[in-house]
């Protein structure tokens, strides 16, 4: 048997040193900085806008829910302003905040939903045309009959000078608490109570909007209407197939009574749970 003439391998292998080079250099070399890439990271992340949204562009979708009502005829610029200022989707589940600039209204728990932003939009648009509103250019004393999440309690306080919400769910009282003490709203008061005898020690109100729907508006809440304002809520249409937004205007000479769209909202009931 011939013997095999190469060496055997060893392991570790040797590591043979590298020819030496010769470039001259022109100058002494740069130091390795690795804290000058940190630097410009850290310059770069000034320079972009923070994230908010569990990673959605929220500006970017809350600008285009607000164009959407434009086109769908919404013209009021201070509730299309407010629209823009309260984020939707901070009111609601984190599981649902990508639909919340959807026009579609969403579960908030014990079988209550938010509303569709289409529909808080023409509601509000609507308040805007009472008498009262009209002259001071705001919603002025607003008393709105559940208050849910607090959506509609956070936008009416853009446009209105005090805010009085009540809420017949004691869950909801206390979710809309503390959604709207992360938003720093001012002048809401927030009231765990049956909002069917609406809450007469702040009475008359300039505006009245409800947030669930009955088979008529309650009498309770036409007595704390001021003269010159204006009530917007759901009730039962006059065929009794579904609901309509009945808008309430009081007069010197009493009560108007307007006839509007079809909506869907929850049942008014009274109690408190």
């Amino acid at each position: 048997m011939t013997a095999d003439p190469r060496p055997k391998g060893r392991f570790p292998a040797a590591l043979k040193p590298a020819p030496a080079r010769t470039t001259a250099l022109k100058g002494p070399p740069e130091p390795l900085r690795p804290q000058r890439l940190l630097a410009e990271a850290a310059r770069d992340a000034r320079r972009m806008t923070p994230a908010s949204g569990l990673g959605l562009d929220t500006p970017a979708m809350q600008r285009r829910m607000v164009e959407r009502l434009r086109l769908d005829g919404v013209h009021c610029e201070p509730v299309l302003q407010a629209m823009l200022a309260v984020p939707r989707h901070h009111f609601v589940d984190s599981a649902l905040a990508a639909q919340a600039y959807e026009d579609t209204s969403l579960p908030i728990g014990l079988g209550q939903t938010i509303s569709k932003p289409s529909v808080v939009a023409r509601m509000m648009e609507w308040l805007f045309l009472g008498a009262n509103a009209r002259r001071q250019g705001h919603l002025g004393k607003v008393m709105e009959i559940g208050t849910g999440c607090g959506y509609q309690a956070a936008l009416l306080a853009q446009v209105a000078r005090q805010v009085t919400s009540i809420e017949r769910l004691q869950p909801l009282h206390e979710l809309a608490r503390r959604q709207l003490a992360r938003q720093s709203a001012m002048h809401i008061q927030l009231l765990y109570g049956d909002g069917m005898l609406g809450h007469p020690p702040r009475a008359p109100y300039d505006s009245i909007v409800s947030a669930a729907g009955g088979e008529d508006v309650p009498p309770t809440w036409l007595a704390q209407l001021a003269v010159g304002g204006r009530l917007v809520a759901p009730a039962r249409s006059p065929d009794g197939r579904g609901q309509v937004l009945v808008v309430i205007d009081r007069t010197d000479q009493g009560f108007h009574r307007t006839v509007g769209e079809m909506v869907q909202f929850v049942p008014l009931k009274s109690g408190v749970c």
